[in-house]
C-alpha cells in the first residue's frame, strides 16, 4: 500500500508546497527547545544519557500516535503525513530565492536567505561563499528531507517516516559538536546517522545516475572520507561530482572558521549552478519513483 501512497503525497508537496502558517515540525522544534533547557545542565555520561531519554520522551509518544492514527484513519492520513515530512517543494524555493537575490545582485538578501537554510554564519559571506553553500545545502538536504523520508515511509509506513524527521529535526537542532550538545546531542547525531545510512548512499547513487556518472563515483570513492559525517559526506561528494563543481572550502559557525576540506571536482561554482542542482534533485527523485513503482508492480 505504501508505494500507491507516495505519487500523491508527492503532488500535494509539488502544488502546495509546506503548510505557510504551521508546520508541525516547528512545533516539535519548540517542544525539543522546551525539554533541552530543562534537562541539558552539565556535560558527560549523565548528558549522554539525559539526551538520549529526551530523544525517547520526544519521539515515542508521536511514533505510536502515527501509528494508531494510522490504523484509524487510513490511507489519507498516510499521504498527508508524507506530504508533510517532504520537503521538495521548500527546498527548491529556498535555493532558487538565493539564487534571484545573487542575480539582482543583492548580496545582503542573498545572505538572509541561505541563512534560511544553513547553520553557518552569513552576514559577511561573499558570493562564492553563497553559492557553495547552497549547494551543499541542495545535495545534503535532499537527502534528508525527501529519500530520506521515502525510505522510510516505504520500509516502515507512518511510523517510520515519523521518526525518522523527527530524529533528524533532533540531530539538526542538537547535533554540534560544541560544549552545549556535545554530550546532550550524541544521541540523536548517532541515530541520525543509523537511519540515514542506506538512503545516503541510495541517494548518492541517484546523483550519480542523474548527472556525470563517472565523475560522481570517482568523488564519491576518493573524497566521501575527508567530510566529518559519514552519510552527508557520501552525499555531496557525489552530488558535488555530479555536477562537476568544487565546494567546501573555509565557512564561519557562531563566530569560529572551521576550514573544511574542498570536495568535488571542475569548477568553482557559479549562480546558475543553483539550478543544476536543483535540477538534479528533481531528476533523482523522478529515478527514485520509477523505482518505487517498479517496485510495487513487482511485489503485486
Amino acid at each position: 500500500m505504501s508505494f500507491a501512497l507516495i505519487l500523491p503525497a508527492l503532488l500535494l508537496d509539488w502544488t502546495l508546497g509546506e503548510p505557510r502558517r504551521w508546520h508541525p515540525l516547528i512545533g516539535f522544534g519548540r517542544m525539543a527547545h522546551s525539554l533541552e533547557n530543562r534537562l541539558n545542565r552539565r556535560s558527560g555520561k549523565a548528558m549522554r544519557i539525559a539526551g538520549s531519554l529526551a530523544v525517547l520522551l520526544l519521539v515515542t509518544p508521536l511514533a505510536l500516535a502515527a501509528h494508531g492514527l494510522s490504523g484509524w484513519l487510513g490511507p489519507l492520513f498516510d499521504i498527508l503525513l508524507l506530504y508533510l515530512a517532504i520537503g521538495a517543494n521548500s527546498l527548491a524555493g529556498h535555493a532558487r530565492a538565493v539564487a534571484e537575490a545573487l542575480q539582482l545582485p543583492d548580496p545582503d538578501a542573498a545572505r538572509e536567505r541561505v541563512g534560511r537554510i544553513v547553520s553557518r554564519d552569513t552576514q559577511d559571506m561573499p558570493h562564492a561563499a553563497i553559492v557553495s553553500a547552497t549547494l551543499e545545502s541542495v545535495l545534503e538536504n535532499g537527502a534528508d528531507a525527501i529519500f530520506g523520508a521515502l525510505f522510510w515511509f516505504l520500509l516502515a509506513g507512518a511510523p517510520g517516516v515519523v521518526v525518522y524527521r523527527l530524529v533528524n529535526t533532533l540531530d539538526a537542532m542538537w547535533g554540534y559538536r560544541t560544549p552545549r550538545f556535545l554530550d546532550f546531542g550524541w544521541s540523536a547525531a548517532r541515530l541520525d546517522d543509523l537511519l540515514n545510512w542506506l538512503p545516503a548512499r541510495l541517494t548518492a547513487l541517484a546523483y550519480a545516475v542523474a548527472g556525470d556518472w563517472r565523475g560522481s563515483i570517482r568523488c564519491w570513492r576518493e573524497q566521501a572520507g575527508i567530510l566529518d559525517s559519514p552519510n552527508a559526506g557520501v552525499v555531496m561528494t557525489a552530488g558535488a561530482g555530479a555536477l562537476g563543481v568544487i565546494l567546501g572550502g573555509p565557512c564561519c559557525y557562531a563566530g569560529l572558521v572551521k576550514n573544511k576540506p574542498h570536495f568535488g571536482t571542475g569548477a568553482v561554482p557559479a549562480t546558475g549552478d543553483i539550478y543544476r542542482a536543483i535540477d538534479l534533485v528533481h531528476k533523482s527523485l523522478l529515478l527514485w519513483v520509477i523505482g518505487i513503482l517498479m517496485g510495487g508492480w513487482l511485489l503485486a
